[in-house]
C-alpha cells in the first residue's frame, strides 16, 4: 500500500514538476542574458572522461562540471539501474550499463568501454561495494586511462573502519578509541567501567540499515547489553568495531587527492541521513586531511566524518569513505572544479565551494519535510527557509531533464519494480537513486 500511495503522490506531482522546471529555466535564461555570465575554465586539452555511479547525484553534478570545462563525459551505472535520470543529462554524450561490480565480467567490461570510448581519464563514483572491485581493476585500467582511485594496496585500509583508525594513529592524528570485534564476546567482555566515554558498534562491512543506529553501549543493564550485541550479525566473516562515542558536532568531508595533495575540500556538518550540505570553514578539519593525504600519497577521492568534540574541543577522525561524497554538489558553480581533478595548474590550496555557492538540497525530500513538520509552525518556517536559501542540487537550468525524469521516471519505475519482486522499503533516497531496503546495494 505504501508504494501504491507514494507511485500516486508522484504522478500527481508531475504538473507540480514541469511547472518548477518551466519557471526555473525562463527565470535562468532572463539571468544569464541580463547578468554577469558564469566564469568556466575551458580545457586546453578535451580529454573523454568515464564517470561511474550514474544513478546517484554526485555522478551528475561531476559529468555537469567536466563537460561545462570542455570535456567529453561517457557515464556507466550497473544494469539494475540503466533507468537512471541522468543518463538523459545533456552533460552526458554516451551511457552504458555494466554488471554488477561483483561480477566477473564487471572489469572486462570497464576496459572494453574504456577501449572502444577512448577514454582518456576514469573518475569512479563508487557505491561502497564498488569502491574495492574499481580499485582491483586498477592495474588493467590504468593501461589505457588514468584512474582517479585509491589503489588496490590502500583501498581496504580506508575503508576498514578498524584499519583507517590504526593508520590514522600512527600518524599521530586523532582518532576516537577503536576496538575489532569477531565475536559478541569481544564487546561483552569488554571493560567499560574503565572508560570515561559510552562505545557504540558499527559494521566494518557497509550496512545501509545498521549504519544509522548509534545505540549506547553498555545498556541500562547487562541483559540488555548482551541482548543487543548478540543481535548483530557479528562473526570473524563479517567483524565489526567497537568505537569511543564522542558527544560533539559531526562534520563530513570531501577530499579529491593527487599524489597526496589536496586539491579540492569541502566541510559540512553531518547527520545520521543526510540530505542537506552547506559549506563549513573549518581549518583543523582541512589540516587533519592534509596531512593525511601527504603520510599515505593518496591518489583518488575521500570522505573522512570527524567529530568536533564538546568536551575537550579537539576533532576527531571516526570514519573513511574512499570515494565521492555527496557535498560535492556545493561545487556546482565553481569553474575550476574539472581542473582540480585532472591535475592542472592549480594554487597550492585546495578549491573550495565559492562563497557564493547555495546549500544543496533535494526538492523532493524538503517537500516530505514540510508536509510532517505541518503540526509545528516552527520547524514548518525552518523547511520553507531552508528551500528558500539553498538550491536543488539535481535542478538546473541550463540541464533541466534530470531534474524531471528523476522524480517522474527513474523513481516509479524502481517502485514499479518493488511492486513487482515484493521486497518493500524504508524510503525513497533521491540523492542516491534508491530506494533503501534491507538486504539492499
Amino acid at each position: 500500500m505504501k508504494t501504491v500511495v507514494t507511485f500516486a503522490a508522484l504522478l500527481l506531482a508531475l504538473p507540480f514538476s514541469l511547472a518548477v522546471v518551466v519557471v526555473n529555466t525562463v527565470w535562468g535564461g532572463v539571468r544569464a542574458a541580463f547578468g554577469s555570465r558564469r566564469p568556466r575554465a575551458t580545457a586546453v586539452r578535451r580529454k573523454t572522461i568515464l564517470v561511474s555511479g550514474g544513478k546517484m547525484t554526485k555522478a551528475l553534478q561531476l559529468a555537469r562540471s567536466f563537460h561545462a570545462a570542455g570535456h567529453r563525459v561517457v557515464l556507466i551505472e550497473s544494469h539494475a539501474y540503466w533507468l537512471t535520470a541522468h543518463r538523459f543529462s545533456r552533460a552526458v554524450d554516451r551511457f552504458y550499463t555494466v554488471p554488477r561490480p561483483e561480477s566477473p565480467e564487471y572489469e572486462d567490461a570497464l576496459v572494453e568501454i574504456v577501449e572502444r570510448e577512448r577514454v582518456d581519464v576514469y573518475v569512479p563514483v563508487c557505491s561502497p561495494v564498488s569502491s574495492l572491485f574499481d580499485s582491483k581493476a586498477m592495474p588493467r585500467l590504468s593501461r589505457s586511462c588514468e584512474v582517479i582511485h585509491v589503489g588496490p594496496e590502500t583501498i581496504r585500509d580506508l575503508d576498514d573502519k578498524y584499519a583507517f583508525a590504526q593508520a590514522a594513529a600512527s600518524i599521530g592524528l586523532r582518532t576516537p578509541k577503536s576496538v575489532l570485534v569477531t565475536k559478541p564476546e569481544d564487546v561483552l567482555d569488554f571493560d567499560f567501567a574503565s572508560e570515561r566515554r559510552a562505545f557504540i558498534l558499527k559494521s566494518i562491512a557497509y550496512d545501509s540499515v545498521r549504519r544509522l543506529d548509534l545505540t549506547r553501549l553498555p545498556c541500562a543493564s547487562e541483559e540488555e547489553t548482551e541482548a543487543f550485541v548478540r543481535s548483530l550479525p557479528i562473526s570473524p566473516d563479517n567483524p565489526w568495531v567497537l568505537q569511543e562515542f564522542i558527544p560533539g558536532k559531526e562534520f563530513c568531508t570531501h577530499g579529491t587527492l593527487r599524489d597526496g595533495e589536496l586539491t579540492v575540500h569541502c566541510c559540512c556538518k553531518s547527520s545520521p541521513s543526510q540530505v542537506n550540505y552547506a559549506n563549513e570553514i573549518a581549518p583543523e578539519i582541512e589540516r587533519w586531511v592534509r596531512r593525511f593525504g601527504r603520510a599515505l600519497r593518496l591518489t583518488g577521492q575521500a570522505s573522512i566524518d570527524f567529530i568536533e568534540a564538546d568536551d575537550d574541543g579537539q576533532v576527531y577522525a571516526i570514519e573513511c569513505n574512499p570515494r565521492t561524497h555527496s557535498a560535492i554538489t556545493m561545487f556546482y558553480n565553481h569553474p575550476e572544479l574539472a581542473t582540480a581533478y585532472l591535475g592542472g595548474a592549480l594554487s597550492s590550496s585546495p578549491i573550495e565551494p565559492l562563497p557564493s555557492s547555495r546549500p544543496t538540497y533535494w526538492l523532493y525530500h524538503e517537500l516530505w519535510r514540510l508536509i510532517v513538520s505541518a503540526g509545528s509552525p516552527r520547524r514548518f518556517a525552518e523547511r520553507l527557509r531552508v528551500i528558500a536559501r539553498g538550491k536543488d542540487a539535481v535542478l538546473d537550468w541550463r540541464d533541466p531533464l534530470p531534474f524531471l525524469m528523476l522524480h517522474h521516471w527513474h523513481v516509479p519505475l524502481l517502485l514499479l519494480r518493488d511492486m513487482r519482486e515484493r521486497r518493500g522499503w524504508l524510503k525513497i533516497d533521491f540523492n542516491i537513486g534508491k530506494l533503501v531496503q534491507v538486504g539492499g546495494d
